[in-house]
């Protein structure tokens, strides 16, 4: 009922999802995602937070990520996008999409001038038809003024562009209490919910079940839904 309301939806993709365990891009996955995008995007505006770049330069330069430091892997990230956005736009065109990439720091949704700057740069390329890829600027950030993770980064740019919906795909199939039966649904975040977190993350991934209540509260704030799925089911 949501998504079918829904003007703008924001659809954030975990590295787990789109990057397998050799590091490699999930083609296949990608694809699927976009020949199940095409009952949508011509009726609503979609926007992609995607994340794998790291994972995907790592796997390109074939480094272990345990090594690295934040300056270095600013380097890999910056290799990484290249090959991410290159497979968003061969395997989108093949679609009949056009694709645009935004990469976005935190100064750019903190402060009011710039985010209405950003607010603008989606709607033309909404205008254009066209879907935004979206990633953190990781290849300027420093640890100081980083998201550190996709998830509260796609809660603020729903949040900026007045999304309906943001849809997380992760890994995991939703949020568990304590007897591992799913939650299905959170009207507010309290202390019973935060108590149910255990923050295990992937190989890849930056963050767990807390970053994604972090950009639930972000969406409850805003008043825009929010959903949690498993990215590798139909």
């Amino acid at each position: 009922m949501y998504i079918e309301k829904a003007k703008t939806i924001v659809i954030k993709i975990g590295s787990s999802n789109i990057v397998d365990k050799r590091g490699k891009l999930k083609e296949k996955w990608l694809n699927s995602l976009a020949k199940d995008l095409k009952n949508l995007a011509n009726k609503k505006n979609i926007v992609i937070v995607s994340s794998g770049a790291i994972a995907l330069g790592l796997s390109y330069l074939k480094i272990n990520k345990k090594k690295i430091k934040l300056e270095m892997s600013q380097a890999i990230a910056s290799i990484g996008q290249i090959h991410l956005a290159e497979e968003f736009q061969k395997i989108f065109e093949k679609n009949n999409f056009r694709v645009g990439q935004i990469l976005i720091s935190p100064d750019d949704t903190e402060q009011r001038k710039r985010a209405l700057n950003v607010r603008g740069t989606f709607d033309n390329l909404f205008k254009l038809k066209a879907i935004p890829i979206v990633n953190e600027n990781d290849t300027t950030a420093t640890s100081e003024i980083k998201y550190g993770d996709n998830d509260r980064l796609a809660a603020r740019v729903a949040q900026i562009i007045g999304a309906d919906t943001l849809i997380i795909l992760s890994d995991v199939n939703g949020l568990y209490d304590k007897s591992k039966n799913i939650v299905k649904t959170v009207n507010r975040l309290d202390e019973k919910i935060y108590s149910l977190v255990e923050n295990s993350k992937n190989s890849y991934g930056s963050g767990g079940i807390l970053t994604k209540l972090d950009a639930a509260k972000i969406c409850m704030n805003s008043g825009c839904h929010m959903f949690l799925a498993n990215g590798s089911k139909e």
